[in-house]
């Protein structure tokens, strides 16, 4: 080949090597950038799932407090129905026995001076 006359082979040989040479250019770079995306995506996964952590672990602990105020509330509630109950039972029981006293006193009243009360 002369320095003056290209023929059309040569040209076409040199776009051709240029076109190689471009190709593999933009092939290394698309990989390139490929694998930043890849990067970039495994990245904000990872903080995402921290994140995730993160806030269920927060409402892990608000459920449990709430949990622990609720089970202290319900315990306090029973403990004053247990507390309404006995005293219920006692008066039930008290009043059974003054009802056993008052018909003892009728039947003692009825023997002793024959009259009847009702």
């Amino acid at each position: 080949m002369t320095e003056a006359t290209l023929t059309k082979k040569d040209i076409k040989e040199l776009l051709g090597d240029q076109t190689k040479q471009i190709e593999q250019r933009l092939s290394d770079q698309t990989k390139q950038i490929e694998q930043r995306l890849s990067d970039q995506t495994k990245q904000i996964e990872q903080r995402l799932s921290d994140q995730t952590d993160v806030i269920l672990t927060a409402v892990d602990e608000r459920i449990k407090a709430l949990d622990l105020k609720f089970t202290e509330k319900f315990d306090k509630l029973t403990t004053t129905l247990d507390n309404f109950l006995k005293r219920m039972t006692d008066i039930e029981d008290e009043f059974t026995m003054m009802r056993n006293d008052i018909n003892r006193i009728k039947k003692a009243i009825k023997e002793k001076l024959g009259v009847e009360l009702f």
